[in-house]
């Protein structure tokens, strides 16, 4: 692509961290191809320090999660674009840009070829490329370069971390049960760390206060980093990880986005749908041998078999030999 015609646009992708995340190589290759892009984000207010320092965005529109539409479209009206690009494509984006004079493009989310994989273990998405490279589909021709995610932080690690050696990040949260590999392993997994000569930092956000507390009641050398959702502290702190063992969650993206390799386990979830870690050194590791995954597209609150092997069977001794082959150590 050698020419992006339009001067003034909208990106919008109201949420969430993960999603949000992944925008940012389109964000970027975009500005590549024509400097003198504007480009304006539409997102959820919750979600405003994930693109807050990204410096190829013009400008940040926030919308509160169940405020009503009519001063945000008058807004957007306001600004005058001459293009639209809706990665979020659901009801609301789809209300908030409709009376925008301008050319719109939609992500399309396969939610059909989604529900086959799930209900009927139809796969359609087998060849499918990763969610960042299907949202730069939307724009004709245009190609991605190689440098991944973008976070920007403009705050410095903690200083309570510089004491601590051969620090491994834990991220044990996620929105849904049947991503989470359970906590009783994070703790068996994080005494075989810190037996031979690991530091433990634990990271999650406000919903995740309990279970990195749990976790890091049990262990010696960690140090909780969980916070009030601040995540430009969260990605500061990471970077002093050697590596990040986390789950099919946000914080695996926000990881990736400041180049700290990754240990993702996926348990309901697939890497078919695209949400795999994206440019950045990684390992998945998932339970193959079951016929009931993926069990969802999202995450589910249980084991709709009762059983939960897709997480149970991926084992803290499992995970510890593969970190260690992981490190090269």
């Amino acid at each position: 692509m050698s020419n992006f015609p339009y001067q003034k646009i909208l990106v919008v992708r109201l949420s969430s961290l993960g999603d949000i995340l992944l925008t940012t190589p389109l964000i970027r290759s975009l500005k590549k191809v024509n400097p003198k892009l504007e480009i304006h984000f539409l997102l959820r207010e919750e979600y405003q320090d994930v693109m807050t320092n990204n410096p190829y965005l013009s400008k940040l529109i926030t919308i509160k999660r169940d405020d009503p539409s009519s001063k945000t479209k008058e807004i957007l009206s306001q600004n005058k674009y001459d293009f639209v690009i809706d990665l979020q494509n659901n009801l609301r984006s789809r209300i908030l840009t409709y009376s925008l004079k301008c050319p719109k493009v939609r992500f399309r989310k396969l939610s059909w070829q989604k529900f086959l994989l799930v209900k009927f273990k139809i796969n359609k998405l087998s060849e499918t490329p990763p969610i960042p490279e299907r949202y730069a589909s939307v724009i004709h021709d245009l190609k991605l370069d190689d440098e991944g995610l973008d976070l920007f932080s403009d705050k410095k690690p903690l200083e309570s971390l510089k004491g601590l050696t051969n620090l491994i990040g834990f991220c044990p949260g996620s929105r849904h049960y049947t991503k989470m590999w359970p906590k009783e392993y994070y703790i068996e997994l994080g005494k075989k760390l810190t037996d031979n000569g690991f530091s433990i930092a634990l990271f999650g956000g406000k919903e995740d206060k309990i279970i990195c507390d749990e976790i890091s009641f049990y262990l010696s050398k960690y140090i909780n980093l969980c916070n009030d959702n601040d995540i430009l502290q969260t990605a500061a702190d990471m970077k002093m990880c050697k590596t990040i063992i986390c789950n099919d969650s946000g914080l695996m993206h926000a990881a990736c986005a400041v180049k700290v390799p990754i240990i993702a386990i996926f348990g309901s979830t697939v890497k078919e749908f695209g949400f795999t870690p994206y440019r950045c050194k990684n390992l998945i590791l998932e339970n193959k041998s079951l016929t009931c995954r993926p069990c969802s597209h999202i995450g589910k609150s249980s084991c709709p078999k009762g059983h939960f092997k897709c997480m149970k069977e991926i084992t803290p001794q499992l995970v510890h030999n593969s970190l260690i082959r992981f490190l090269d150590l």
